[in-house]
């Protein structure tokens, strides 16, 4: 039987005739609504909900500078101006909330990224899932010399890693064991986890707006980044290129795979420069993908302040 909706309509309806939703549908994110995406050996990643869409974005930073912009401005021009100018705000409009599985270790690092609201499972509530993180042998290798909070492409010596394997494997495995028996003997919860490995699994559901997670990305994409977190990221990712193309898109071209310049490198850019570029400008740009008049007229200016000329390409 149909449930009665009254509301502040002249018309009762009822549930069945009802849309249902009022807000504006993200297609790409409703593909992703729940959809696990595995990752490590226990761990995944998917959409619980959203808010928002591209569109979202750029009705927020129109509504700033008032009416009649949109057609000067399309989205895709729009979003690429605010991503471009660190115009953040409108990104902020958007929200997204995840469901994940990750080692604590993992989880911890997370959690540096503070802009966002979290619920974790409760180790003092309920007890601890016996599942904990076990690297592939792949992932084997050295402490890097350059790096003092990473690892290094150097391989183990297979006997080393499966010694190193076992161990883990059996120092996890008995700190399970003597959890389980301490929490069988009545022993509290809250104090019985304390022996657990940082490798054990926990979860949490973890809300942030769309600017803060451009944060989490450009930092944990990073080929610096530990490989354990980077692997979620590289999920969300895979999320975000779908449910907002335009905002993803420009993140990657003004954020992710832009350099960042020095005040000393630009000098330095300087005293390299005086070269002269004939019938190439436009190649170059073309080659590069740069459309946008805008962003063209924008990237000369900055080769003139890298000391590099150029003849304009006659048509």
């Amino acid at each position: 039987m149909d449930k009665k909706i009254e509301g502040n309509s002249k018309d009762e309806k009822t549930s069945s005739e009802l849309k249902v939703t009022s807000r504006d549908m993200n297609e790409g994110a409703e593909i992703w609504l729940g959809e696990k995406i595995k990752c490590l050996d226990h761990g995944f990643i998917y959409l619980v909900d959203y808010m928002g869409n591209d569109s979202s974005v750029a009705q927020a930073a129109r509504t700033s500078y008032g009416k009649g912009t949109k057609s000067v401005s399309n989205n895709e021009g729009l979003i690429r101006r605010l991503m471009k100018d660190n115009h953040t705000s409108p990104f902020e409009m958007v929200e997204l909330k995840f469901h994940a599985k990750m080692p604590i270790f993992v989880a911890r690092q997370w959690i540096r990224h503070r802009t966002a609201s979290v619920n974790e499972y409760s180790g003092r509530y309920s007890e601890m899932i016996s599942e904990f993180y076990v690297p592939a042998s792949s992932e084997m290798t050295k402490q890097s010399t350059k790096n003092k909070q990473g690892r290094s492409e150097d391989a183990l010596p297979p006997e080393v890693q499966m010694e190193i394997l076992c161990m883990l494997k059996n120092d996890a495995n008995l700190a399970f064991y003597d959890y389980k028996k301490m929490i069988d003997a009545g022993f509290s919860k809250e104090l019985a986890r304390i022996g657990l490995p940082l490798s054990t699994y926990t979860e949490w559901y973890w809300k942030i707006d769309l600017h803060n997670l451009f944060r989490f990305l450009m930092l944990r994409l990073d080929k610096m980044a530990q490989k354990e977190i980077r692997v979620y990221a590289e999920a969300i990712a895979q999320i975000l290129k779908s449910s907002y193309p335009l905002s993803f898109k420009a993140f990657e071209d003004f954020t992710l795979y832009a350099e960042k310049l020095s005040r000393q490198e630009v000098i330095a850019l300087g005293e390299l420069g005086m070269f002269f570029i004939k019938g190439k400008f436009q190649e170059a740009v073309e080659k590069a993908g740069i459309k946008n008049p805008r962003e063209i007229e924008e990237f000369k200016e900055k080769l003139i302040r890298f000391g590099i000329t150029f003849e304009i390409d006659k048509v």
